[in-house]
């Protein structure tokens, strides 16, 4: 048995870009998304053996994460381990920030490390969906990638990371909570899910030219379609504001609470834009906060 501990962080996310129902090569539909990763939000595991024949986890409720430790565990032949995963955390929980698969892929990447193996990233994630049923796309942090979520499996590698945006986090509901895999699937109606065809195609020339506004308004247009599933209050106040000081768009976490208002990084104005932004936000009893590229 390897001695020591193994150790892993994964990142967090601002909800998604875009999710849907797409096309897998033609033919079966699936739910999918793109994330808005988030790299200041993290998640960091620890796996040490124990002497005892059981796998423990502190805090106690990341239960998922605990299951995931142990499917890895078994997954290499390793089983009736017992162990400790520590998990330290700073991304807030069931906002839609990506909580729960930041503390799975952790977990898993932590005992892989304590193992010594390098797993392959499509048996990384069909065992994170094992742990939690659905995940994010974080762990393709080189790439951007069409995810789908519900089954562990990429329907489309960019091949290019996505355009550099800073936005402006606004949490709709501070009171509220969302429990992801509580939430009902969208039900999309058959002119929604046809506006997603062309929505994909803005995303992959979004991506292969660098556009930060071409991205934003294929985010503002996805999250238009799911407000009828998840209505964020005051949005539409939001927007207004970001119009003003040249948002290119925005961002929702789809089965969360929080909003985001999107800037394009490279843009020698957007700092003073997002100030000026987070400043009228706060005039309007909002608690923004500021995420950079």
């Amino acid at each position: 048995m390897p001695i020591g501990a193994g150790y892993a962080e994964a990142i967090g996310h601002h909800g998604e870009l875009v999710q849907g129902l797409f096309e897998d090569d033609g033919a079966q539909m699936r739910r999918a998304l793109v994330s808005l990763p988030c790299r200041q939000l993290r998640s960091k595991a620890r796996f040490t053996a124990n002497n005892s024949d059981q796998l423990r986890v502190i805090p106690a409720s990341r239960e998922k994460a605990r299951r995931a430790a142990e499917l890895t565990v078994n997954a290499f032949g390793r089983s009736g381990i017992g162990a400790d995963l520590q998990i330290d955390s700073n991304i807030p929980l069931s906002r839609g920030m990506g909580s729960s698969t930041a503390d799975v892929l952790a977990s898993i990447l932590a005992v892989l490390d304590w193992l010594g193996i390098e797993a392959a990233s499509d048996d990384v994630m069909q065992i994170a969906v094992s742990a939690e049923t659905a995940c994010d796309s974080t762990l393709f942090r080189q790439q951007a990638v069409l995810f789908a979520h519900r089954d562990g499996v990429v329907m489309e590698s960019f091949r290019r990371p996505l355009p550099p945006i800073d936005f402006i986090s606004i949490d709709t509901t501070p009171g509220a909570t969302v429990d992801t895999l509580d939430f009902e699937p969208a039900r999309y109606d058959q002119l929604e899910i046809e506006t997603f065809r062309p929505l994909r195609g803005l995303l992959r020339t979004a991506i292969k030219n660098a556009d930060a506004r071409m991205l934003g308004r294929v985010a503002t247009a996805s999250a238009r379609i799911n407000e009828r599933f998840l209505p964020k209050p005051r949005l539409a106040e939001i927007e207004t504001i970001g119009a003003r000081f040249d948002a290119i768009g925005f961002q929702v976490a789809h089965s969360g609470t929080v909003v985001g208002l999107m800037f394009d990084a490279s843009d020698l104005k957007a700092p003073v834009n997002i100030e000026r932004a987070t400043a009228a936000l706060r005039q309007s009893g909002f608690e923004p906060a500021i995420f950079r590229h």
